[in-house]
């Protein structure tokens, strides 16, 4: 391996036995002989080699001068991760690159037996890398003890305070010693991020590996204009024309995963899914059969676009286009690792054309634009592809020579190269017929788009209630974390809801609200907008959450007004000697003579003794 930079000698090993020629630019920064001991706030691209980096730079610390590693007891170094799969990449990275020295690496993560982990620590490990939660929780059991800890990693640092774990993250880094030394590594350094660095990092440096390199030069990426109902159908189109060894399409929400699941597999497609509904054994078991060719498309949510490494992925389609740059970069950086070429394909609807301009400006990405591959391009590939395949650059042993002549002397070349053909396709699934985007009538995507001017005039009556009925005959309702205790209320709810989701009031149906919660009827093309808008988080409107819900009941009906009601005034209640209250509760009958009157019925004015004011 080329360097001029100082490795220890285990590690020097590890590397070239792993075939490391040449360190990347963020591997060669954190091994910069100042830098040693220093905390480091580090700014590095998914597929970039940061856990390799950050190895590198915890050897400093943990392994100094020796050639192996003491006797471990308690934990030295300590690797947070936002994901288990992510956990799961960093622990198996930190195996091979620390065996020569002895290390040992105990995970700890969500969704497997508590036990197995405690019973692992005991035994004493030199490296613990876990999730936020699950770190937390043995802090708390006693069973993770950090008191020896000389340095703690925080890994992906962004996704986890998206996530909501700064609470958890706090917590761990309270628990290391004050001395320890602190590494960050995100992909962008937010507010909150530089806020936390400030709180718990001692004068850290700040390395910024990004602009130093061309944002995922080894992937190319392509935005190809669909009619919405087209997406799964190019989809499909798309796993024809690559047929890649292995790859991975991205959706935004977990029914929309299972859905494009079972299309896949009727469609003939070995898949698997991956997403956080799946307990931990399911997720190994689907990142397992993409590993081992048993299965060659994973469908997932967002919670695969960090630490999942498969090899052979050659492509990303993003079913569901991502909701900011980060999603995009960490998803797309699923391929085109380690100087491997990958492609990168945007399912884009068209009225959705213009965020993704600034979707991919804002990522710094040059795409492509064209229309999903045709069935006549889907053809021309495979074609092209059984012409160079292998199996025809071998010549016929000699148990295949004695049935080659027979199939010569019975068939013409002709008819074996068409057998040939059609035994090649029996297995392919035929290419969908895609509409012709173009053809959408001109303006469709302006009518879908939010006009407060034209699309709430102060006398639409849903702003002033709502109606209580059914709207549309497949209607969808969707369900809002705000009901009238929250002072929910049309006037600011359709406005709301049509900004979030990208389209119009003529999309909103019923809407019933109740003392806790809102349900709103949608046409279905706007609920899977909304939907997808909320992301795996399901909010909107930064904090309003979001779900599909079934019809709601027959609203309770109203109680009956009382006898006298008149508007806003309070009632009348008549008393049984037929004289009224006024609607006052303890209101006394009058009793007397009149007061005495003019000759026109006007009160006469009482006189005032003389000399008084």
């Amino acid at each position: 391996m080329k360097t001029e930079f100082e490795i220890a000698a285990p590690l020097a090993q590890a590397l070239a036995d792993k075939g490391f020629e040449a360190l990347t630019p963020v591997q060669e920064a954190v091994l910069d002989p100042d830098l040693l001991g220093r905390d480091l706030l580090v700014s590095a691209q998914t597929g970039s080699g940061k856990t390799v980096a950050f190895g590198l730079a915890l050897a400093a610390s943990v392994l100094q001068d020796a050639e192996r590693l003491p006797e471990a007891e308690t934990p030295s170094a300590l690797i947070v991760a936002p994901t288990r799969e992510l956990a799961l990449q960093v622990t198996k990275e930190l195996q091979w690159l620390f065996a020569p020295a002895g290390g040992r690496v105990a995970c700890c993560i969500g969704g497997v037996d508590i036990r197995d982990e405690r019973r692992a620590l005991s035994r004493g490990v030199h490296f613990v890398v876990g999730t936020p939660g699950r770190l937390v929780d043995h802090i708390r059991r006693g069973s993770l003890d950090l008191e020896d800890v000389q340095a703690v990693v925080l890994d992906e640092a962004d996704e986890m305070m998206d996530m909501g774990f700064r609470e958890e993250l706090e917590h761990i880094l309270n628990a290391a010693p004050e001395d320890r030394r602190t590494l960050m590594f995100s992909a962008t350094v937010s507010k909150p991020i530089a806020r936390l660095a400030e709180a718990y990092q001692n004068n850290a440096v700040r390395l910024n590996t990004v602009s130093a390199q061309s944002t995922h030069s080894d992937i190319t990426y392509q935005a190809m204009t669909v009619v919405p109902n087209d997406v799964e159908k190019a989809v499909i189109n798309l796993l024809l024309y690559h047929d890649a060894p292995n790859a991975i399409v991205f959706c935004s929400r977990r029914d929309a995963v299972n859905k494009l699941t079972s299309r896949l597999t009727n469609r003939g497609f070995s898949v698997v899914a991956l997403s956080g509904e799946f307990s931990q054994k399911e997720r190994s078991n689907s990142v397992l059969a993409m590993r081992d060719g048993r299965a060659r498309v994973c469908v997932a949510t967002d919670v695969a676009a960090r630490g999942l490494d498969l090899p052979g992925l050659d492509l990303v389609i993003h079913a569901d286009l991502p909701r900011n740059k980060e999603g995009l970069l960490h998803r797309s950086g699923r391929t085109g690792r380690a100087g491997r070429q990958g492609v990168c394909a945007l399912i884009v609807p068209v009225r959705a054309r213009r965020r993704t301009e600034r979707l991919l400006h804002e990522a710094k990405v040059e795409a492509e634009w064209r229309l999903p591959p045709s069935a006549a391009e889907i053809e021309e590939a495979l074609n092209a592809k059984l012409l160079v395949n292998e199996v025809f650059q071998a010549p016929p042993d000699e148990s295949e020579a004695g049935l080659a002549d027979a199939l010569l002397e019975k068939y013409s070349p002709e008819h074996l190269a068409a057998a040939l053909v059609r035994l090649t396709r029996a297995t392919d699934s035929a290419p969908e017929v895609l509409q012709d985007p173009g053809a959408q009538k001109p303006g469709r995507a302006r009518q879908d788009r939010y006009d407060p001017d034209r699309d709430f005039p102060r006398d639409d009556k849903r702003a002033h209630g709502g109606r209580r009925g059914s709207d549309f005959s497949d209607g969808q309702w969707v369900k809002l974390g705000v009901g009238r205790k929250n002072k929910a209320d049309p006037k600011w709810l359709i406005p709301m809801l049509c900004k979030s989701g990208g389209f119009s009031r003529g999309s909103i149906g019923a809407i019933r609200i109740e003392p806790d919660a809102t349900h709103v009827e949608l046409k279905p093309d706007a609920a899977n907008r909304l939907i997808e808008a909320a992301g795996e988080r399901q909010i909107i409107d930064k904090s309003i959450w979001v779900g599909l819900a079934d019809a709601p009941g027959e609203p309770e009906p109203r109680p009956k007004k009382r006898e006298g009601f008149k508007g806003k005034r309070p009632n009348k209640v008549r008393r049984p000697d037929g004289d009224k209250t006024g609607g006052k509760k303890f209101a006394k009958k009058r009793t007397g003579p009149k007061k005495p009157r003019g000759p026109n019925g006007e009160k006469k004015r009482s006189k005032k003794p003389a000399g008084r004011k």
